[in-house]
C-alpha cells in the first residue's frame, strides 16, 4: 500500500522505454560530468562530480515517471541501490579509521622505513607488485591491500625516485628520529594477515586492527600520541583514548617537527573517506533508476542483438562491461548486468562458460579503477590520494586484458566450447525491455 497522494491515484501501465528515454539520462550525465571536469578539474571528485550524478538521477527519475513508474516504486529502487552497497561503505569507514591508527602507531612509518632500506629503486615497482599480489591474494581484499600497504608503496616511492635519491638519507634520519621504528609496530599488519586468513569478515578484521594499532600507539609512539591530542590537562589514559578516537574519526595529524614527515604520515580517519562515500551514494542512485526503469536493458539488448559472429559477441561483452562502468558507476552492476544478458546467447552459440566469465572480468571488472566516479576508481584515488587521470596512462594490465579478450575471440584462440543449449527466445520482444523490477505485472504498487 502506498501513503500520501499517489494512493489516490489510479495505477498506470507501465510503457517499455524508448531509445531516446534510455539515451536522454546518459547524455544529461555525460555532459554534467564533462562539465564538472572542466571547471574544477581534479578537484571534481570533491563534490561537483557527486552533485552531477545526483542531478543526473533526478533526471532519469523524471523519465521514469513519464513512462508510468509511480514515485514510491523510483524511490524504493534508489534506496535498494545504496542499500547493496552499504558494505563497501562500512569498509571504506574501516579503512579510514585503520590508515589513521597505523600512522599513529608507527605501522606504516616502519613499512616505509624498512622499504627504504630493502627496496632497491631499481626493483621497486616489481617488488610493489608482488607484495600487494600475495597479500591480495592472502587478504582476498584488493581494497584493504591498497589502503594498507598501497599507501606505504606510495610513499617509499616518493622516496625511492631518482630525483629525491640525496635527500632519501636525511628522510630516513627524520623519519627514525620521529618515530620508533620496530617490528612490534608491525603486529596491527600481522594482526589483519590472520584475520584475513581465518575469514573474518573484512569489515571486522580492518575495524579489529585499526582500534588494535591504536590501543599499541601510545607504548609505541608515546611522544607522537601526546603531540598529536595536545592537551596537558589529560592523564595518560585520558590522552590515549582521545588518540584512538580522533585517529579514527578525522585521522592522524603528525605533529614532530618535520615538515615532510609530517605531511606524509598525517592522513586517514572515517572523515576522510565521506567524499568518496558521497561519490558512491550518488553513482548507485543512478544506476538502480537506470536498471529498474528498463534503461540500461533497453541500451544493451540491442548490442546482443547485432552480435551474430563469436568474436562480435565477446566484443559486445566487453564493451557491455567496460560501458556499464562508465554509466553506472558500479562494478557490480557492471559484473552481473552482462553475464545476466548474455548467459543464454553465449550457451546457445555453444560458447563455455568461462568465455563469458573472462569476457566479464577482463572488463567489468579490471576497468572499473579507471572511472572518477565508479565506487572502485573514487576508492582507490581516494585512499591513494592520486586522481584517476594521473593513474590512468600507466594501468597496462587494465587496459589491454579487454582488448586481449577481444582479440582471442575474433582470433579463436583459448575459446573453449561446449555442447550448444537450445535457449528460447525470451517472452515479450527483445532481450531485457521489460522494466528491471517490474515482476509479472505492468503495473507498479
Amino acid at each position: 500500500m502506498v501513503d500520501g497522494p499517489e494512493a489516490a491515484l489510479p495505477h498506470r501501465p507501465i510503457r517499455p522505454p524508448t531509445l531516446l528515454d534510455a539515451l536522454a539520462p546518459v547524455v544529461v550525465l555525460i555532459a554534467l560530468l564533462a562539465t564538472t571536469i572542466v571547471l574544477f578539474g581534479v578537484g571534481a571528485t570533491d563534490g561537483p562530480l557527486q552533485v552531477a550524478l545526483l542531478l543526473a538521477a533526478a533526471f532519469a527519475s523524471l523519465v521514469a515517471f513519464k513512462n508510468g513508474h509511480t514515485v514510491a516504486a523510483v524511490a524504493d529502487a534508489a534506496v535498494g541501490g545504496v542499500t547493496s552497497a552499504i558494505g563497501a561503505v562500512f569498509i571504506l569507514l574501516a579503512v579510514g579509521a585503520l590508515i589513521g591508527t597505523w600512522n599513529m602507531a608507527g605501522t606504516i612509518p616502519t613499512v616505509v622505513d624498512y622499504g627504504i632500506k630493502l627496496v632497491n629503486p631499481a626493483w621497486f615497482f616489481f617488488t610493489t607488485a608482488l607484495v600487494c599480489a600475495v597479500v591480495g591474494m592472502v587478504t582476498g581484499s584488493s581494497w584493504t591491500t591498497t589502503g594498507t600497504l598501497g599507501v606505504a608503496f606510495v610513499i617509499i616511492g616518493l622516496r625511492t625516485r631518482p630525483e629525491t635519491a640525496a635527500g632519501t638519507a636525511a628522510a630516513e634520519d627524520a623519519l627514525e628520529r620521529s618515530y620508533r621504528v620496530s617490528v612490534i609496530c608491525l603486529l596491527p599488519l600481522a594482526l589483519l594477515v590472520y584475520f584475513a586468513v581465518r575469514r573474518y569478515p573484512p569489515f571486522l578484521a580492518i575495524l579489529g586492527s585499526a582500534l588494535f594499532a591504536g590501543v599499541l600507539a601510545p607504548f609505541t609512539q608515546p611522544a607522537a600520541v601526546r603531540a598529536f591530542v595536545d592537551d596537558p590537562s589529560l592523564g595518560t589514559v585520558a590522552t590515549g583514548v582521545k588518540a584512538v578516537f580522533g585517529a579514527m574519526a578525522t585521522g592522524f595529524v603528525s605533529n614532530t617537527g618535520a615538515p615532510k614527515v609530517d605531511q606524509l604520515f598525517s592522513r586517514g580517519g572515517m572523515a576522510s573517506m565521506l567524499t568518496t562515500v558521497w561519490l558512491i551514494l550518488g553513482a548507485l542512485s543512478f544506476a538502480a533508476i537506470m536498471e529498474h526503469a528498463g534503461f540500461l536493458q533497453r541500451l544493451t539488448a540491442p548490442v546482443v542483438a547485432r552480435a551474430r559472429h563469436r568474436g562480435s559477441l565477446i566484443l559486445a561483452a566487453n564493451a557491455s562491461g567496460v560501458g556499464l562502468n562508465v554509466i553506472a558507476g558500479d562494478q557490480y552492476v557492471a559484473d552481473v548486468l552482462p553475464s545476466r544478458m548474455f548467459r543464454d546467447e553465449f550457451a546457445r552459440r555453444g560458447l563455455a562458460p568461462q568465455v563469458l566469465s573472462r569476457a566479464v572480468e577482463d572488463s567489468g571488472t579490471v576497468t572499473s579503477v579507471l572511472v572518477p566516479w565508479n565506487t572502485c576508481g573514487a576508492y582507490i584515488s581516494g585512499v591513494l590520494g592520486v586522481p584517476t587521470a594521473a593513474y590512468l596512462p600507466f594501468c597496462f594490465f587494465n587496459i589491454l586484458s579487454p582488448l586481449l579478450d577481444i582479440a582471442y575471440g575474433f582470433l579463436g584462440f583459448k575459446v573453449p566450447t561446449a555442447d550448444p543449449e537450445p535457449v528460447p527466445a525470451p517472452s515479450g520482444g527483445a532481450l531485457g525491455t521489460a522494466p528491471a523490477g517490474g515482476g509479472d505485472d505492468d503495473t507498479e504498487h
